[in-house]
Parts: C-alpha cells; structure tokens; sequence
C-alpha cells in the first residue's frame, strides 16, 4: 500500500506529453499510450521524486480550493494505479 510520505516520480522511459492533435495529455512508455485527463497530468507534473505524496496534495488543495482529503484520496489512487501498471515509481 502506499503511503503519503512515498515519494513518486514517472517510471524510467515514461514521459508525460500533452496531445496537441487531439488535446488532452498522453501518458507515454515502451510500446504503451495512456490517454489521462487535466487533474491527471496535473498530480505527475508534481511527480518528480523529491516531493511527497502529502506534499503534492496540499499543494493542489491549495492551488484548486479543494478539500485536502479529497485531493489526498484522488492522489493515492492515481499512484496506486500507475504504479500497478508500472508506470510510475514510489
């Protein structure tokens, strides 16, 4: 399970990239697209390895006026997600 303090950061080879045909952002790794959404992009543009889970959500409960919680939740489950999927690491 992963943790508030974990410190996230895009998968070796993935690269987040905005879709300039067809708008939106695309997720990119070796021999996989995943289309993401704007809150999406939003939480791995912080994803750099330094900041931490909590850190990141307070800064977008800050940034979006969003209960911190919520923002904490979302968070968690995107992280948990692409880490399934081995795209992001922890």
């Amino acid at each position: 399970m992963i943790c508030l303090d974990a410190r996230p950061m895009l998968a070796s080879g993935v690269r987040l990239r905005a879709d300039r045909v067809r708008g939106g952002f695309n997720l990119l790794a070796p021999e996989h697209v995943l289309r993401i959404n704007a809150s999406s992009a939003a939480i791995l543009n912080l994803c750099d390895g330094t900041r931490r889970i909590g850190d990141i959500a307070g800064l977008l409960a800050d940034e979006y006026e969003v209960e911190r919680v919520r923002i904490e939740r979302d968070v968690l489950a995107l992280i948990a997600d692409l880490a399934s999927r081995r795209m992001v690491e922890t």
